[in-house]
């Protein structure tokens, strides 16, 4: 099973882009994050064609998630299911092929001292007392996105320019730890333990051609699903050419149980 995740960084203006992903890759699913479009102009039709079904919670201007997947998913659920008046479409999961599926775009957080660095605190809380109400780490599941964290310096090219960043300060990382402390495996550093990969590059300073990026785009599992992990890369090559999203997809093989 191939599951891939790519902030697309809006959907629309990057289909083309899309399609040929599908294509090259041929992924099971593909987590996608930052549509930037509502439900009624996800263009469904083109992604059928291509041979995939699609679960979106999509949302005008900003945010937006969807899974696409090569066999019908089931049991759909949007939002953190929590109770709390939270307009943000940031998260929507399914199950597919035995393994329950998440789809997260977690707040980026503006910096440090705002209010919007409040919220995306509090959203990884929400996402842990999630986890605890609603799924088992026994059971085969995998939350994938852009997490808006570098889970530590392996994760930066430049460790001391980040440091006081919404992406880096020790708050954040502590967050994100309470949610993986629920029973989740970092995929891609589980094979690739060296560092110094990165999933995301700012479009100025020619921080792709220097490589001086961060990797904040994750697939985490649980163990069942973890331990049959056979691969993991990050396609580079999608952050090239013309109009690319500033996300590069990353994309994990597992064997299957």
């Amino acid at each position: 099973m191939k599951i891939a995740t790519w902030n697309v960084n809006s959907i629309r203006s990057r289909l083309e882009r899309l399609l040929a992903l599908l294509e090259r890759h041929q992924p099971d699913v593909l987590c996608l994050q930052e549509l930037k479009a509502t439900d009624d102009v996800f263009p469904r039709d083109e992604i059928t064609q291509a041979g995939y079904y699609s679960v979106v919670y999509g949302q005008k201007t900003y945010n937006g998630v969807a899974i696409l997947s090569r066999s019908e998913p089931s049991d759909i659920r949007c939002g953190l299911e929590d109770g709390v008046d939270d307009p943000q479409a940031r998260l929507v999961s399914a199950e597919i092929d035995g393994v329950r599926v998440l789809s997260a775009y977690i707040p980026n957080g503006s910096s440090v001292d705002s209010d919007k660095f409040a919220y995306k605190l509090q959203w990884l809380s929400r996402l842990r007392q999630l986890l605890d109400r609603a799924y088992d780490p026994e059971k085969p599941l995998a939350i994938c996105g852009d997490f808006n964290v570098a889970i530590d310096d392996l994760d930066v090219a430049e460790p001391n320019k980040w440091a006081d960043s919404v992406l880096c300060v020790p708050q954040v990382r502590e967050a994100l730890a309470t949610v993986t402390q629920w029973g989740l495996v970092d995929t891609y550093r589980e094979r690739h333990p060296e560092g110094g990969l990165y999933s995301w590059w700012d479009y100025r300073q020619l921080a792709f051609p220097k490589n001086n990026g961060l990797r904040i785009d994750h697939v985490f599992a649980t163990a069942p699903l973890a331990q049959r992990c056979v691969a993991a890369e990050i396609d580079r090559d999608e952050r090239k050419g013309q109009k690319p999203s500033d996300h590069a997809p990353v994309i994990v093989e597992f064997a299957q149980g």
